[in-house]
């Protein structure tokens, strides 16, 4: 290994003036002959984009934002984020009972057991009620009997509709968006535009960006635009969600979750809000079904 050492020094010597030569031979190229072509400015620069709440303490996270209308990857620039959404410390407690609790909500149970009022038979007294030693009993569908009623069993339809406490549903977006990002498996693109409606290209450009089996794709607007909303159409793995209907089982179920930049936006506003409102104490009373 000791005789690697000056031979890979040398190789960076030699990589480094190579590169400083070619930057000083562009630069002075650009200065003698003006183009008129406008180099192209990043779409986001860092300091855009004001976070409200943010202490000083906090260091926003960033994250580039990718082309979308290409199948090559190309960063177009870097975007702030609020350590209050995408910084928080994952919990996985929180996660599992956001799981459990959207699992569960809707989950519909239609085992049904008959009582001794609904099974046919046993409308008379099987035997005397005295003389004959044995035990007095008014029906063979007694649930003593065999054939008989059921006691205690289940009754359809049940429900296991329960309302998780408000600001663990907030909190598991936040630890979950916190996850994506740490993983590098958050990604922002500017809109979802894109030059063509094939299904083939949706499938390039995840294959060739290293999005992973499973993408959601999450825009501000329910309506999206046509070339997209047809060429996700019959991919399976590929799915379209607006910001309002974005949930942790979704995001979990996703390797790759991809967001717009006006998806961003309305999504940090409206967990900022959530986490900083001054009346936090109500939301955190017991669930009514008119509860706003």
């Amino acid at each position: 290994m000791k005789f690697l050492v000056p031979e890979l020094r040398c190789l960076i010597v030699r990589s480094v003036r190579k590169y400083c030569s070619e930057a000083v031979a562009t630069s002075n190229a650009a200065g003698a002959t003006q183009s008129t072509t406008a180099v192209p400015l990043p779409v986001v620069n860092l300091g855009d984009r004001k976070l409200p709440f943010l202490t000083g303490y906090e260091n926003p996270r960033q994250a580039w934002v990718e082309s979308f209308d290409t199948v090559e990857e190309k960063k177009l620039g870097l975007v702030d984020l609020h350590p209050s959404v995408f910084g928080e410390m994952p919990r996985i407690d929180v996660l599992q009972e956001n799981v459990r609790w959207q699992r569960m909500y809707k989950f519909v149970s239609y085992a049904h057991t008959k009582v001794r009022s609904e099974v046919r038979g046993g409308g008379r007294k099987p035997w005397p009620q005295k003389g004959s030693g044995r035990a007095r009993h008014g029906s063979i569908r007694s649930p003593l009997f065999r054939g008989g009623g059921v006691v205690h069993g289940p009754r359809s339809p049940t429900s296991y509709f329960y309302m998780l406490p408000f600001y663990t549903r907030v909190l598991g977006l936040t630890s979950t968006l916190s996850i994506k990002l740490a993983q590098d498996d958050l990604h922002i693109i500017p809109d979802l535009e894109i030059p063509t409606d094939d299904p083939e290209y949706i499938q390039d450009l995840i294959q060739t960006r290293n999005w992973g089996v499973s993408v959601l794709i999450v825009d501000a607007e329910d309506v999206m635009p046509r070339n997209v909303t047809i060429a996700t159409d019959d991919l399976k793995h590929v799915n379209l969600m607006p910001v309002y209907g974005l949930n942790v089982y979704s995001m979990l179920k996703h390797e790759t979750l991809v967001l717009t930049l006006s998806a961003l936006e309305k999504l940090e506003e409206r967990l900022l809000y959530q986490l900083n409102r001054m009346d936090g104490k109500d939301m955190c009373k017991k669930f009514k079904v008119n509860q706003v």
